[in-house]
């Protein structure tokens, strides 16, 4: 848990691994997940790698798996999923998984495409089976009619001239086609036939009821039947290559009735063999994908860690003897001895009798951030470490945040009703962890939900504590303890006056305050929003001042830890004193008024009407002014106070050339005592002139270089310095969103109870149930919708932003890089997600 306030101590390790034992060793490292490996062939090409051939091996067969997937997802077959999680295969298991896969993919595509052709002969049929029926039924209409049907439609092609012409000189002769055709095209098909023939051609056609499969995609498409009378065969010709380019499927069709009857008895029984041979074809293919999909998650578990072991081991290099593998690694100190107990293990199952070396290494590089987490802790690291990884062993702000976080984005959204909605949601998230946490899903919006539950679950609770302080509950207030304020109007003049003042003097707040909370009269009062604004901003001030304290505070303890003694002097107490002085000195302002002046003091100046403005006052100290003078007032809070406030200003006012200024000429004292130092050491050493003379040309050369060095501390201290000043203001001034937004929140929840859920309220009956439960449902969806989510997410950003820029800019570098260890429990996490999405 210590790593929590501060970052783990880590080391660059050298580790040396005999080639026999470094598979066995990394799967161990793996299922440890704490070392970073780091890449020692930099410039080496990936296909140029000593373990290339075996990752390509691993892709193939993951390409396999994935295969498998989808045509298990295709049938809709479960897949099992124990929750074991398979050690990495040894390296020569690799060639049976590879059989079987190559096995299971080459009878799966196979069986696939057996199906597929029998799927595209029963279309066929299916759709011949249509065409025999659809043009029995049209000649047999033509039949019924007493018309021979190639008259009919002679007579429908020809006019009566040529029909007389041409039975002088003989009978004529149709012809016609059959086929099948998609029905959206049909309208196309038609105005193309009219326009290419000229009218020379008779279309029929009829649509099939039922939806037929498309074999190559497996959807289900909707076809129409069409017959196409024409004379001649050049018409003949030309109507085939038009059904062709509509990709019209064509089918013979007999003349005579007997012989289509016949045809369709013998497509009917083949259709019946055909039903017999798929199913059985269905039955094998799905046999196979049931006994994969047993073992498939289990599969996939394998091949990823072979993958990520041989990607790891190109990463280290081969030593001259080409026997034994280095790699360099960082690894937190403390689990060293666990580290080398995995690489025991790993040699001991290899079978080597070599053991594994791990040497520290002394390194100038800055280490890898790691702070270990827990599920609880993990959501506040991650709102970190989403505005910066801490630097390495700097102070982390993540411990801190778990109380600060929720409790700021309580108060702004102090509702106790709100609260208890989002209390339950985060408590539902907690309880069902393992469940929901076992369906994984690519629903981002759900996902940054589940991972923030814990987060959720404070912000919920401690805004309940809010609410029951500001009391209110869906803008409505609980009157747990009586109202302390005494009516001592009669009854005619409360009911005949809209507003009336109630003198705090003569209430029971003048011998002791409420026991908690707010007054609930206060709910009814016209000048509540005065009140309250007050109250809020003023403790939004006090908690804002109170937070960059303990910011300043922290910084310190970072000070202190990498033995910064000049930062100290230089930057940490003037920065305090200044923060003291001045804003410190206003809080303590608002304590003493709050103190003395009370609306029963006897003496008339320390009564309400003779409290001074805390904001005028400070502004009146920073200015040197003096306040301005009210009949039978005091101007001054306490004795003395004019002196106090000018001295308190001057003394903060000093600390600013303190920061500019002491930190650089600091450095530059040090280091001419330095080259003193060496010039007198020099000068006892050798006895001789030519040594001061070689010690003052280094130095001369060195000069203008440190003259530019220290051109650069002036200006990074000067923006530094200006940076905590201006930001002292701004940032105190930034805590008032806090009042802002509890304002608007507690100002938004009543006008929604006023404008819908008071409606629900007025009407009495059986009417008035039903109606009320209406006008309940929508005020529901409001209250959800706005107050809870949109109000929420806006609470949540702003005390997001308090927190990275008012709170961690006071000693927060955030300039690390975080650990990223090998750990096949990442890598498999990483590996499921991307297959989900």
């Amino acid at each position: 848990m210590g790593s929590l306030f501060r970052s783990e101590e880590m080391t660059l390790c050298q580790l040396f691994l005999q080639s026999e034992a470094a598979y066995a060793c990394v799967s161990e490292l793996g299922e440890l997940g704490l070392v970073q490996f780091r890449d020692l062939n930099p410039d080496v090409n990936a296909f140029q790698r000593k373990f290339v051939n075996e990752v390509r091996r691993c892709d193939e067969m993951e390409r396999k798996l994935r295969y498998l997937e989808k045509e298990i997802k295709k049938d809709g077959i479960p897949m099992l999923d124990t929750g074991e999680n398979p050690e990495a295969p040894q390296p020569r298991e690799m060639i049976d998984l590879e059989a079987t896969f190559e096995k299971l993919e080459n009878e799966l595509r196979e069986v696939n495409l057996n199906a597929e052709a029998l799927k595209r002969n029963f279309l066929e049929l299916t759709e011949l089976k249509h065409i025999l029926r659809k043009t029995q039924v049209f000649f047999d209409e033509r039949e019924h009619a007493g018309l021979n049907p190639t008259e009919s439609m002679t007579r429908a092609l020809i006019s009566d001239d040529n029909i007389a012409r041409q039975s002088a000189l003989g009978p004529v002769q149709l012809g016609f086609v059959a086929g099948v055709i998609l029905r959206e095209r049909i309208p196309a098909f038609e105005r193309m036939l009219w326009r290419a023939c000229r009218g020379n051609v008779f279309l029929r056609q009829a649509e099939i009821e039922t939806p037929l499969e498309d074999p190559s995609t497996g959807d289900q498409v909707y076809k129409s039947v069409f017959i196409i009378f024409f004379q001649g065969d050049q018409l003949k010709t030309r109507v085939k290559k038009i059904c062709e380019g509509f990709r019209a499927t064509l089918y013979p069709c007999p003349e005579a009735p007997s012989d289509r009857r016949e045809m369709a008895m013998g497509v009917m029984t083949r259709i019946e063999d055909l039903n017999t041979v798929l199913g059985q074809t269905q039955d094998h293919r799905h046999r196979v994908l049931v006994a994969a999909a047993k073992n498939i998650k289990n599969w996939f578990i394998k091949v990823r860690k072979i993958k990520a072991i041989y990607h790891t081991l190109n990463l280290f290099n081969l030593d001259v003897t080409q026997k034994c593998l280095i790699a360099e690694c960082w690894v937190p100190v403390l689990d060293i001895e666990t580290i080398q107990l995995a690489l025991r293990r790993g040699t001991e199952r290899s079978g080597s009798s070599v053991p594994p070396i791990l040497n520290r290494m002394e390194t100038f590089e800055d280490p890898p951030t790691y702070n270990r987490t827990n599920k609880f802790t993990k959501g506040f690291q991650a709102l970190i470490d989403a505005y910066g990884v801490a630097s390495y062993r700097e102070m982390n702000p993540a411990p801190y945040t778990i109380i600060t976080f929720p409790f700021l984005f309580a108060i702004m959204f102090g509702d106790s009703g709100h609260g208890l909605i989002m209390f339950l949601f985060g408590g539902w998230m907690v309880l069902k962890e393992k469940p929901l946490a076992a369906k994984k899903t690519d629903n981002e919006i759900w996902n940054i939900f589940f991972g923030g539950r814990y987060i959720i679950f404070l912000m919920g609770l401690f805004s309940i504590y809010t609410g029951f302080i500001y009391n209110d509950i869906f803008s409505k207030s609980l009157n747990i303890f009586g109202s302390y304020w005494t009516v001592n109007y009669n009854a005619s003049t409360v009911q005949s006056n809209k507003a009336l003042i109630l003198n705090p003097k003569y209430n029971d707040f003048a011998h002791y305050p409420y026991p908690i909370g707010m007054d609930p009269v206060w709910q009814l009062a016209e000048n509540k929003i005065i009140f309250l604004n007050s109250y809020k901003m003023k403790i939004s001030i006090i908690f804002g001042v109170i937070h960059m304290l303990f910011g300043v505070i922290v910084g310190l303890w970072n000070h202190l830890y990498f033995k910064r003694k000049d930062s100290i002097i230089c930057e940490f107490i003037p920065q305090i004193f200044f923060l003291v002085f001045l804003f410190l000195y206003m809080v303590l302002l608002m304590f003493i008024k709050w103190i003395k002046y009370a609306a029963d003091n006897e003496v008339f100046a320390e009564t309400q009407a003779c409290a001074p403005s805390v904001l005028i006052t400070f502004i009146n100290m920073v200015l040197f002014k003096p306040p301005n003078k009210v009949d039978n007032c005091y101007p001054w809070m306490y004795a003395g106070q004019d002196g106090f406030q000018r001295l308190l200003v001057v003394l903060a006012l000093l600390c600013v050339p303190w920061m500019l200024l002491a930190k650089p000429l600091l450095m530059i004292h040090n280091k001419k005592k330095l080259v003193q130092g060496i010039v007198h050491e020099n000068g006892d050493v050798e006895g001789g002139v030519g040594a001061l003379q070689n010690t003052g040309a280094v130095a001369q050369g060195a000069h203008k270089e440190e003259e530019e060095d220290m051109s650069e501390v002036f200006i990074h201290q000067g923006i530094h310095t200006i940076e905590y000043v201006l930001g002292s203001v701004s940032h105190t001034a930034s805590y008032l969103r806090l009042w802002a937004l509890s304002l608007a929140h507690a100002q938004l929840s009543e006008v929604l109870w006023n404008m819908v859920m008071r409606n629900g309220l007025v009407r009495e009956g059986w009417f008035g149930g039903i109606f009320l439960w209406a006008i309940f449902a929508f005020w529901a969806v409001l209250t959800v919708g706005i107050l809870v989510l949109m109000e929420g997410l806006s609470a949540f950003l702003h005390t997001l932003r308090l927190h990275w820029v008012e709170f961690q800019s006071k000693f927060y570098a955030g300039q690390g890089y975080s650990f990223q260890p090998f750990s096949f429990e990442i890598i498999l996490d990483a590996a499921q997600s991307g297959t989900e999405e």
